[in-house]
């Protein structure tokens, strides 16, 4: 069996380089206060680049006095485009300074954030969800220097998409609102955040307060059957937790051989790429999720530094994308 190659080290690069194994941690480290001439900078950068040399994380923590990993964690949600398009931003973000971002999903049964944190020695927690005060400690007693509270992306912006569905099917001269609660269960309060926001909508407006069913799954039938109830209860405009649960109401509208706005205007959210190819295509709403994750990579960077975390990022990444269904 053909051994393994031999992993290239600090002092390899020292011996191409001709130079002694001090000046190749101070040229890789780039610290600060020493004068190294260029010609010696770049000859330890090519020595580098030509052996291939990819520092140990170990290493690299010791000279930075702190791991290079940020952990998120994400709870146990759907993956789908607008958590991906987050996820992307904050770890291209993250690694402009020279950060890796190391995923964690909360399972029912898999490891507790605290345990994958001490596996992987992450320096900064970020998640989804807050943390619990004795989560939080354990953090800091593990070493984490910076734990962040939940996203803004999801979180704080679940009230006022709901108030912008609804506020949108309100000008269109509706009065008697639905909504379509989410499925399975396990999402019911990222829904309820969401519900919230229209019935402040509909409350503002003197209206009722909106009709909130939901099906046990996305069936086809099952939403038949709400859109009966909604019919039956003179609902005109219903908003949906998310895209996908939208476009299978739109479906069960067409079981029923009716149509969106006519019969019943539809509003999703998120705005994944499909919603457009939707029939009709969906109105929903979009939040700029890629600004929360440049936002996010800011809010670590300046608490690794131990500067002041940045403001929260403005509202004006949400926004509502109109088209046919309403």
């Amino acid at each position: 069996m053909k051994r393994p190659a031999k992993r290239i080290t600090s002092a390899d690069v020292a011996k191409a380089a001709g130079v002694s194994p001090t000046t190749v941690s101070y040229v890789l480290n780039n610290r600060p206060g020493q004068s190294i001439p260029e010609g010696t900078r770049q000859r330890v950068l090519d020595a580098a680049e030509r052996l291939q040399y990819r520092p140990h994380a170990s290493a690299r923590a010791l000279a930075a006095g702190r791991s290079d990993i940020v952990l998120l964690s994400i709870p146990d949600l759907p993956i789908g485009p607008s958590i991906s398009r987050f996820v992307e931003e904050l770890t291209v973000s993250l690694a402009a300074h020279g950060l890796t971002l190391v995923t964690h999903l909360m399972a029912a049964r898999g490891r507790s954030v605290t345990d994958v944190c001490a596996t992987v020695g992450a320096s900064a927690v970020l998640g989804f969800e807050g943390f619990d005060e004795a989560t939080v400690q354990e953090l800091h007693r593990l070493g984490v220097r910076v734990v962040l509270p939940p996203t803004d992306a999801h979180l704080s912006a679940m009230p006022p998409l709901g108030r912008m569905q609804a506020e949108h099917l309100i000008g269109r001269g509706h009065r008697r609102l639905g909504y379509l609660l989410p499925s399975p269960v396990r999402f019911h309060r990222m829904g309820q955040e969401r519900l919230q926001g229209v019935a402040g909508a509909c409350a503002h407006a003197g209206l009722t307060a909106p009709l909130a069913l939901g099906a046990a799954d996305l069936d086809v039938l099952d939403l038949a059957h709400l859109v009966q109830r909604w019919k039956a209860e003179e609902v005109t405009g219903v908003c949906a937790f998310n895209d996908e649960h939208a476009i299978a109401l739109l479906a069960a509208l067409r079981q029923l051989g009716l149509s969106a706005p006519d019969d019943l205007a539809v509003v999703g959210a998120d705005d994944i790429p499909m919603a457009r190819f939707a029939a009709p295509p969906l109105s929903t709403v979009y939040f700029d999720l890629e600004q929360a994750g440049r936002h996010r990579a800011e809010a670590v960077v300046a608490g690794l530094a131990g500067r002041d975390l940045p403001l929260a990022p403005p509202r004006s990444g949400l926004r509502l994308v109109e088209r046919d269904s309403s």
